[in-house]
């Protein structure tokens, strides 16, 4: 029974290794209603924007704001639910397909006193060609 214990734990720890992600980079964030966070990203002599806010909190969603490279979207997240996150790739898989950069950003907390939404962002970059530079966080209207 000792060894089946052994193996059995042997086998868990080497399957949450192989089965990890692996974010070259994770950032915490908190942004107010309209705040408006911006991140260059950088790869091949090329500079994208990023940019993103939050605008409404109501029932546990929060809409969110986003546009990277003139591509705008909109999200609703919630902090229960399978819908915390929204994920996009960081440059074309052009002739190089492999696992591309993505940026994934989580809605982590609200709150309530500060009326404050907290986010990760994490930066999943195998080949290390990606590099994210935070510009001013800017507050609209």
């Amino acid at each position: 029974m000792r060894t089946f214990l052994q193996a059995f734990t042997l086998l868990l720890f080497s399957f949450s290794f192989i089965f990890a992600n692996d974010f070259r980079e994770v950032r915490e964030i908190s942004l107010k209603k309209d705040e408006q966070k911006k991140i260059l990203v950088k790869y091949d002599n090329k500079d994208k924007l990023f940019t993103f806010r939050w605008t409404l909190y109501k029932n546990g969603g929060l809409v969110v704001f986003r546009s990277y490279d003139r591509i705008v979207a909109q999200n609703v997240l919630y902090l229960r639910h399978k819908n915390q996150s929204f994920r996009f790739e960081l440059k074309s898989r052009g002739r190089d397909f492999y696992k591309v950069p993505y940026m994934l950003v989580k809605f982590k907390e609200f709150d309530q006193k500060s009326q404050e939404a907290k986010f990760e962002i994490f930066l999943s970059d195998d080949k290390g060609q990606i590099v994210l530079e935070d510009l001013k966080t800017l507050k609209e209207g």
